[in-house]
């Protein structure tokens, strides 16, 4: 239900049906009452009864604590569209549900769906009520088998239009923008109840099948019934019709989140529109907090009728405006307090803005009087008292009970509203308005649309969109060497155009450096080299970076060890002090390791509860053999047993053999020179000598393929999907054919348009995203093929990863057209992939890494061009061997294991994970 079509009944009782549960003193509302009866059924069905039998008459009303807040992103507008589902009828009435009941009888039969909830209504004859309780049971227990594609496609363009029927409306867009501008990315009030037009197309079966597993449970559900019943029999009924019904899966209800702004903003929308609208909203307390009835009787005291302050001054006295209005739009994780305006024809808006500003200023400055405030209490009271006479439809008991019980567990937490509008206190009202209005508002003005008019010709468009023929050049710069005396290496890119010196060290360390040690030693030792130095605490290395503005970096990934520098051109020398203490003296403290320590095992323990991680710390170990130096998680954590031994003795000693001179290439690119930055580092590091003993070795043995697939399961138990990850060995980074290796995979898995996404994600839906993906490595690396997917389509998703890499390399190689398109895309991105020094500082590190000439870059275009499909199919076939793959699934294995040993694919084994 959009906010525009209901907001009259809305200002009349959200001040007392939306608030509570409060301390209170329930005798202050003891004369009015709507006395009930709550039950809960087995499967966890909420059951509210109340009496009423001055007519024969019941109101049936269901309310599910679902709402657009709970949908994905990517599928806005789902809860509204399950909405229209539901009334095209259930397994055992396919018909339309309004027909058995307009038979009957029944009124006001509806339902709505908001930010956070759902609710189906109707008013039928006493007689009529097995009717209705039969139908809302059906509906809630039996109906996802009536739902196909024509049905869906059917209601989805029923949405789509009234989407379209609303924003054709004048100021028909304006709250799509006051959700967007008024709520951070991330928050759940962020989109518009109906949704996007895309989210909508994009809307499956799968996805209603979902949908309703997921939130139409009876656990889910609260069900009020009110009128002319006899509540024992009633019970009787509702336990016969809805006692069979699942009670659904448990779910996570998510915590208050106001997401207040403390600066104000504005936006200008320019429309069809007769007259200028401003619309001025804050983000201010949710539903379940008095402040919230506080503001509603400010909002009432500025623009709540006629005798207002806003319309008095602005409608009234000055004739500036043709209505203004203030109201609350109160919800569960965050309410919002609204000014409007419609400014009359002539009249300048920013005069009206002004003039809002001083009234709502005088509001929070002095409060309201304690007059104008019993006035508003008594008004809001008599509009709620005026709802209490009706059993069903908005604002009648049956709602009042529902809302009150689906949102703050308690049917009666009405009652502290209306104490607190009855006590009617000046001082708390202008205490509210200080808090929650005086900043943080966005405004939005919606002004006429200018008239304009087009040329009489323009672009002649009869031979389609114009042809790209010519595209910029590569400009990679020139690539300096050098060498200090003791023995550390120099790689320069010069990049003068702004004053920042990007820097890494890059130690040939790494994971890998842990091999025949406790896995997780390189990561650890680099982590802790800003926890302290012989003269520095953290705290005083932080303060110092940040006063110079420099941004310092330490860590390793599976080949190398690194520390970086950001720093600005003029801050360059105390920088490189900065950077070199970190280097060379680190403290490697038992206090501040402790502390490192256990907040690496929570991270791991955190790991361990991940799908993907938790995939990603047993793959390695099996594709490579656990003595290998890539045997180990490919998260670079190490195990809870290796932390768990790692001592400071072994921090340095690590430190020690790896961390010095003789192992290390810095690579810089940025606003210096050869000369000014091999100074710089003789004057940090030119007096850091290395230990006697050579640097360790690592080793990387060749590892041979398993003879055939295997398959590995992982229990997550009630996982909301799967996680499908597979891999084997292919040869290192710096082999020759890397790169027509890069475009066969960029046709099969490694782009949004290849073979792989295309298939799961686009065409089956089965999964938001699917590709393979190949870590950079000096050994042999793996070859991924990863894709979550939804729970009911494991074994299929897994057939179909197969399917795709077998014919990649037997009947469906690539074709030229698909190489064309890697080639171009890869081609024609060259340029602008270079922008920023970090890329820059990334290619010379590939570079320094991988042994590659210093031309490297510049030799790409022409390398690509070159390429033929029938070298990539070749490659292809020489480098993928899907018969040879070892594969991690990790879901609820109740749900997918049968299916997945059905396929017959490989051997299924069962891992229990601890590693």
């Amino acid at each position: 239900m959009r906010p525009a079509l209901f907001l009259a009944s809305l200002m009349l009782l959200s001040a007392c049906a939306q608030l509570g549960p409060q301390p209170r003193d329930d005798g202050a509302a003891a004369d009015l009452d709507v006395p009930w009866q709550r039950h809960v059924l087995d499967n966890g069905l909420t059951v509210i009864l109340h009496q009423d039998r001055k007519a024969p008459i019941v109101a049936v009303n269901v309310w599910y604590h679902v709402g657009s807040k709970d949908e994905k992103p990517g599928r806005t507008g789902f809860a509204h569209l399950f909405e229209h589902l539901m009334f095209q009828g259930s397994e055992n009435h396919r018909d339309e549900y309004f027909k058995p009941l307009e038979r009957v009888g029944a009124t006001t039969i509806n339902g709505t769906t908001w930010l956070d909830r759902t609710n189906y209504y109707q008013n039928v004859p006493t007689t009529a009520l097995d009717l209705a309780l039969w139908m809302e049971s059906d509906r809630m227990g039996h109906f996802i088998g009536i739902v196909d594609q024509a049905l869906l496609d059917e209601q989805r363009g029923v949405v789509q239009n009234e989407k379209r029927q609303s924003q054709n409306q004048p100021y028909g867009k304006v709250w799509e923008a006051l959700q967007r501008s008024s709520f951070p990315e991330g928050h759940p009030y962020r989109w518009e109840t109906i949704g996007s037009m895309d989210d909508l197309n994009a809307a499956s079966l799968d996805d209603v099948k979902e949908w309703f597993a997921s939130y139409y449970g009876a656990a889910n559900a609260t069900l009020v019934i009110a009128g002319d019943i006899d509540p024992e029999e009633t019970l009787a009924k509702v336990r016969t019709y809805f006692g069979d019904i699942e009670p659904g899966p448990p779910i996570a209800r998510r915590k208050a989140w106001v997401a207040k702004r403390d600066a104000s903003t504005r936006e200008t929308q320019q429309d069809r529109v007769a007259q200028t609208r401003i619309l001025r909203a804050w983000n201010v307390a949710p539903v379940g907090e008095l402040e919230l009835t506080r503001l509603q009787m400010a909002a009432r005291v500025l623009g709540g009728g006629k005798t207002s302050r806003l319309y008095k001054r602005l409608a009234y006295d000055e004739q500036l405006v043709d209505s203004v209005s203030a109201f609350v739009l109160p919800f569960e994780l965050a309410s919002v307090f609204v000014i409007q305006a419609d400014v009359k024809s002539g009249v300048d808006a920013d005069r009206v803005e002004a003039l809002i500003s001083e009234q709502l200023q005088a509001l929070i400055d002095k409060g309201p009087r304690a007059d104008e405030l019993a006035r508003v209490a008594t008004d809001i009271e008599a509009g709620f008292v005026r709802g209490l006479e009706r059993v069903g439809g908005w604002g009648s008991k049956s709602d009042l009970l529902a809302r009150n019980q689906v949102y703050l567990g308690d049917p009666d937490a009405w009652k502290a509203s209306l104490a607190e509008i009855r006590a009617a206190d000046p001082r708390r009202v202008q205490q509210a308005a200080a808090k929650w209005l005086a900043s943080g508002d966005h405004t939005i003005r919606v002004e006429p649309f200018p008239e304009f008019s087009a040329a009489d010709d323009g672009v002649d468009r009869s031979d389609g969109p114009p042809v790209v023929e010519t595209f910029p050049s590569l400009d990679f710069p020139a690539i300096e060497r050098a060498e200090l005396a003791n023995g550390m290496k120099l790689v320069l890119a010069r990049r003068p155009q702004t004053p920042v010196v990007e820097l890494q060290m890059q130690f040939d360390a790494g994971y890998a450096a842990d091999a025949g040690a406790l896995p997780g030693t390189a990561s650890v030792t680099m982590a802790m080299l800003d926890e302290g130095t012989a003269t520095r605490s953290a705290l005083e290395i932080a303060d110092r970076a940040e006063r110079l503005g420099a941004n310092i970096a330490t860590g390793s990934s599976l080949d190398s060890s690194y520390a970086s520098l950001s720093a600005l051109k003029r801050q360059l020398r105390p920088s490189m002090e900065l950077l070199a203490d970190l280097v060379r003296n680190p403290a490697f403290s038992d206090k501040e390791f402790r502390r490192v320590q256990a907040t690496w095992l929570a991270g791991i323990a955190q790991e361990k509860t991940r799908p993907v991680s938790m995939a990603l710390r047993e793959l390695p170990p099996l594709l490579y053999g656990e003595d290998h130096a890539y045997g180990i998680p490919f998260t670079g954590s190490g195990t809870e047993d290796s932390i768990r031994a790692l001592d400071t003795a072994t921090l340095r000693e690590f430190h020690r053999r790896w961390i010095r001179p003789d192992n290390v290439t810095v690579i810089v690119t940025g606003d210096t020179t050869m000369d000014e930055i091999r100074a710089e580092l003789e004057r940090s590091f030119g007096d850091w000598q290395a230990p006697a003993e050579p640097v360790p070795e690592k080793s990387l043995p060749t590892v041979a393929l398993p003879e055939q697939s295997r398959i590995y399961l992982i229990h997550r138990g009630d996982a909301e999907q799967s996680i499908i990850i597979g891999g084997h060995l292919i040869p290192g980074t710096g082999d020759p054919d890397q790169l027509l290796f890069a475009s066969a995979n960029d046709v099969i898995g490694g782009s949004f348009t290849a073979r792989i996404n295309m298939n799961l994600r686009e065409d089956k839906h089965w999964s938001y995203g699917a590709r393979t993906v190949v870590p950079s490595a000096l050994g042999q690396r793996p070859m991924m093929a990863y894709a979550p997917v939804q729970t009911d389509k494991t074994a299929e998703s897994l057939a179909e990863l197969v399917r795709e890499l077998r014919e990649f390399v037997g009947a469906k190689p690539a074709r030229a057209d698909e190489l064309d398109r890697v080639k171009a895309a890869e081609i024609r991105s060259l340029p602008g992939r270079f922008e920023t020094n970090s890329a820059v500082l990334g290619a010379l590190s590939g570079i320094v890494r991988y042994e590659r000439p210093d031309n490297y870059i510049e030799t790409l275009k022409p390398r690509i061009e070159a390429q033929t499909v029938d070298q990539v199919n070749a490659l292809a076939r020489r480098w993928y061997h899907p018969e040879q793959m070892t594969w991690i699934i990790v879901g609820d294995l109740s749900k997918i294991e049968q299916s997945v040993r059905e396929l017959d694919l490989a051997p299924v084994t069962v891992l229990e994970t601890g590693r």
